[in-house]
């Protein structure tokens, strides 16, 4: 399960049980996300967690590094058995617009911003898998 976190919503993406397909899940309201993980796990095999990193184009850290790393350890916490990877999420989201325009969405529907979350953690868990699997 791919994870890219935010100060308002938390994008979600799975694969398939061959780990060939990156599909986008849900965006969830960051304040229910464990509520909403603790719920999915119980119900689906979950092998690893990849959260998105946030870096500046340089690599440094963003203002939002210092949260990813606390909600990483939270899940460390909450799910001791699964294993947490981070991936570099520097142009998922230019990457998921991209793909939500040439996917032919209307201009409404690019706007919304809790679909381009989603695409994103799909982008970071399809990069994952080519990388762990070239």
């Amino acid at each position: 399960m791919a994870i890219d976190y935010g100060m308002k919503r938390v994008g979600l993406a799975v694969t398939d049980p061959l780990q060939i397909i990156s599909t986008a899940l849900d965006t969830i309201p960051t304040e229910k996300i464990f509520e909403y993980l603790k719920k999915y796990c119980a119900e689906e095999e979950v092998e690893r967690f990849v959260v998105g990193e946030p870096t500046h184009m340089d690599g440094n850290p963003t203002y939002l590094t210092p949260l990813v790393h606390t909600f990483i350890g939270e899940l460390n916490k909450i799910f001791p058995a699964i294993p947490v990877s981070t991936w570099d999420e520097r142009f998922t989201s230019v990457e998921a617009k991209k793909t939500i325009l040439a996917a032919g969405y209307k201009k409404k529907q690019r706007q919304d911003k809790a679909l381009v979350d989603r695409v994103s953690a799909a982008i970071i868990l399809m990069e994952y898998m080519e990388k762990k699997h070239p």
